[in-house]
């Protein structure tokens, strides 16, 4: 009987030979590391999808506001569209309705005869022309200046600065519809009868804002 029989066995069941019988690890914590390894797979697709998710709907919306969007509209400082400006009214005033008077209020001579006949040529109704009085002579530093009755702001000031624009405006105390053009130190000639031209049919019909932003 060898000395690895286990007594009262009585050589019935004897170990022999030089190899022992391998010890193997239990299957089910192979089985709860692979479900372990899986589950932290399966997340992380999931937290993933759900990232290209929401930035496909954020892309789509921010295309829709912007396509959706019509022009002219500006949004504005809080995040919302402002309102558009409020459509000018068009003046349908005629330059043979307007009476203009030219003074030259430069140290040059001829430049009032040479505007009024300009001026006539594009359709004004001319009325005085000569030098300017003592309180505008030589005291105009830009190209000129406007003058008239209060109600001369409503369209002949609009009309007849399409021939010099940039021209300031001012009112006095007359009650006649005639408008003043004062030339000033800086004047040389009216705008170009084309660009002048087109003022006028801007102004005639001025472009209509959009009434909303959607």
């Amino acid at each position: 009987m060898s000395m690895l029989t286990p007594p009262g066995m009585g050589g019935k069941y004897r170990i022999t030979g030089d190899k022992y019988p391998r010890m193997r690890r239990p299957r089910q914590r192979r089985r709860i590391i692979t479900a372990a390894v899986a589950a932290v797979v399966a997340l992380g697709l999931a937290g993933w999808g759900t990232v290209q998710l929401i930035d496909a709907f954020d892309g789509d919306s921010a295309k829709k506001t912007t396509a959706g969007r019509k022009p002219g509209c500006v949004p504005a400082k809080n995040g919302g569209p402002s309102a558009p400006p409020p459509p000018q009214p068009a003046v349908n005033l005629k330059p043979a309705q307007i009476t203009v008077n030219v003074y030259n209020a430069t140290p040059r001579g001829g430049l009032a005869k040479a505007a009024a006949e300009e001026l006539k040529a594009r359709g004004f109704t001319i009325g005085k022309v000569g030098n300017a009085t003592a309180d505008y002579d030589k005291k105009i530093p830009g190209t000129g200046i406007l003058l008239g009755a209060p109600g001369a702001v409503k369209g002949p000031f609009s009309v007849l600065g399409t021939q010099l624009p940039g021209a300031p405006t001012r009112t006095d105390t007359r009650t006649t519809a005639d408008v003043d053009l004062i030339l000033g130190t800086a004047f040389t000639t009216l705008a170009p009868r084309l660009s002048a031209d087109k003022a006028l049919t801007i102004l005639a019909n001025p472009v209509r804002p959009a009434s909303s932003c959607l």
